[in-house]
């Protein structure tokens, strides 16, 4: 079985980007495409990044628990807010801190944001960042406007019906890179 890492990557206090995370994390085992994984960077509580885990002298368990996760799955889905135009330092540290763990994933990218662009100015860098990993990233978006308008606290759409569809067409592409 396939192993799903869905990956929420904000660490802020009043945080709205886990609903989105907690959304694909029932989406996708209702459509059964793998074992699913939600890893929570706020729960991880990582260091700010000093090296890379490979020079790291007594990495933490968790740490060391996330870089296996990384490396064992079979495709990740990111789920990060906007914050000024760009990712959160949360997701950098955690990005920075492997290597070869991210290598050659399919990488599905999620953007959330308070205001009607979805996110959409945190793609590019986010994309470029994990392109010269050697991560897969999947061209298909899938941008979350308006936050508080369409997702609840508990990862419930408020339309059901249309985020389903755009999940499904946005998973499509994700599991086509997965099954390669």
């Amino acid at each position: 079985m396939k192993k799903i890492i869905i990956l929420s990557s904000s660490v802020r206090t009043g945080r709205k980007s886990n609903r989105v995370a907690l959304y694909f994390q029932k989406y996708i085992n209702a459509q059964h495409w793998g074992e699913t994984e939600l890893i929570d960077l706020k729960e991880l509580n990582f260091p700010v990044f000093e090296e890379r885990l490979k020079y790291l002298k007594d990495p933490s368990e968790s740490l060391l628990q996330f870089a296996a996760s990384i490396k064992e799955a079979r495709g990740i889905v990111i789920i990060t807010p906007e914050y000024n135009g760009g990712y959160p330092a949360s997701l950098k540290n955690a990005i920075d801190v492997l290597y070869s763990e991210w290598q050659l994933k399919p990488i599905a990218i999620v953007t959330v944001s308070d205001g009607a662009f979805g996110g959409m100015q945190a793609i590019t860098s986010l994309q470029f960042i994990l392109f010269k990993m050697g991560v897969w990233t999947v061209p298909a978006l899938f941008p979350v406007p308006n936050i508080d308008k369409t997702f609840t606290e508990e990862g419930e759409a408020i339309d059901k019906e249309a985020t389903d569809k755009r999940a499904e067409k946005f998973l499509s592409q994700f599991k086509w890179f997965m099954d390669r």
